[in-house]
């Protein structure tokens, strides 16, 4: 029998020809993520009583994402514990308050096919769009990782995805798994590795695939997975790593799935899902005139370069409606750079947005813009649970970078496809 990708990854990295679902693993790591919060300061003291150090100080990658900006005396020294802790294991990549981590860590060529990867963050399966098996871990499993470079795994099954024709206009990667989510629920992915496949897919750009394989972790998957293909190899030389090996990273003709599910991209509309879980995903069409108070672009889901350019296609020459607060957070400082010279972040300032750092911020629940009383947002993160960005008595409501803007604009959620001709009807 043939076997699925994440089969084949794993294959690898436990030096095995063949793996089967079930089966319990030791796997050797290829690469480390950890950031400020889940890092050093969680795994230095674990380290330091076992009185060991890291097993490689090239292979892996710190991000200080989620304590940015430092605004207080216990944010300062968190930053300062990080840098000291980077220094004295002689850590090679360090990125300090450069973006979110699951945008970093791609955009500087640490990603590659095939690879087996843990990150110190739920939304690790991002790194499954470049055809890497990748998935979160907690702290103390992460120092053993840190300390012997290996870890053990329960070989995965895997369920299918299957997402056939092409997205319409105004339609993105984050309504698709908004839909996803709707449809399957938040253990969808019962913890199971979930490769996405279909000319919906295969069509998307790679940071619209790092939306797709990011919100894995809604679906309750450990990791999503995209088999690498011309996009993802052109992506990867973009950012220096050549020689890329993409035939041989996907499934088999014949491997066996748990379970399939396919849906078609022509029939899809834009999403929007109500307080307090992404499950709660229907036809925007069924929410539009809910008023808002705060619109906010950010997260890794939603502010990469391509979802800048979305929202501001809706929001070049435009104003925002009165009473609402446009909250524009980039993901990465390379991503604000880049759309700094298309006239993109002009295009926020002109419309009345005001701009945080390249940070998690309060999609993560951190930082001073975190929302107030019953306030209702409209948001373009993966998360909308009861009080993660703010009072518990807010409501949050998830969109694409489309909706979000579009209802910044009209100061209600509205279906960004009114704005298809430019105009507002």
């Amino acid at each position: 029998m043939g076997q699925t990708l994440a089969q084949k990854i794993i294959s690898k990295a436990c030096s095995k020809d063949y793996v089967t679902p079930g089966e319990i693993e030791v796997a050797k790591i290829d690469l480390a993520m950890i950031h400020d919060s889940g890092g050093p300061r969680r795994v230095k003291p674990i380290l330091d009583h076992l009185g060991v150090g890291v097993w490689s100080s090239k292979k892996i990658v710190v991000v200080s994402d989620h304590y940015v900006p430092e605004f207080d005396s216990e944010t300062k020294a968190i930053q300062k514990l990080t840098r000291d802790w980077v220094k004295s294991n002689n850590i090679q990549a360090f990125y300090d308050q450069m973006g979110i981590c699951h945008v970093v860590v791609p955009e500087n060529g640490h990603l590659k096919p095939g690879m087996f990867v843990v990150g110190g963050d739920s939304h690790s399966p991002t790194g499954g769009a470049f055809g890497a098996y990748m998935f979160g871990i907690g702290a103390t499993e992460m120092a053993g990782v840190l300390a012997t470079g290996e870890i053990w795994i329960k070989v995965p099954e895997t369920i299918k995805i299957d997402w056939s024709g092409q997205l319409n206009e105004f339609v993105t990667a984050k309504d698709m798994m908004l839909y996803t989510c709707g449809r399957l629920g938040m253990d969808g992915g019962k913890y199971q590795a979930v490769e996405y496949t279909g000319s919906a897919i295969s069509s998307l750009s790679m940071q619209e695939r790092m939306t797709v394989s990011n919100m894995t972790a809604e679906l309750g998957g450990q990791a999503g997975l995209i088999k690498p293909d011309i996009t993802t190899k052109r992506y990867l030389e973009n950012v220096g790593i050549t020689n890329i090996e993409t035939e041989f990273w996907e499934s088999d003709e014949d491997a066996d799935f748990l379970d399939s599910f396919s849906f078609n991209a022509n029939d899809l509309v834009p999403q929007i899902a109500a307080p307090h879980s992404p499950a709660n995903s229907r036809n925007i069409t069924e929410e539009e005139k809910i008023a808002v108070d705060v619109a906010y672009i950010g997260a890794c889901t939603g502010a990469k370069m391509s979802d800048l350019r979305m929202a501001a296609n809706i929001l070049k020459g435009k104003e925002l409606a009165s009473g609402v607060r446009l909250l524009v957070a980039p993901a990465s400082k390379k991503d604000q750079n880049l759309a700094k010279d298309e006239g993109i972040m002009k295009v926020f300032e002109d419309a009345g947005a005001t701009i945080l750092p390249n940070s998690c911020g309060i999609c993560a629940g951190y930082g001073s813009e975190r929302l107030d009383a019953d306030v209702i947002c409209v948001s373009s993160t993966a998360r909308n649970f009861q009080g993660r960005m703010g009072a518990l008595s807010s409501g949050v409501y998830l969109g694409s970078p489309y909706t979000v803007a579009a209802s910044a604009i009209t100061g209600c959620i509205t279906d960004p496809r009114h704005f298809i001709e430019g105009k507002y009807e």
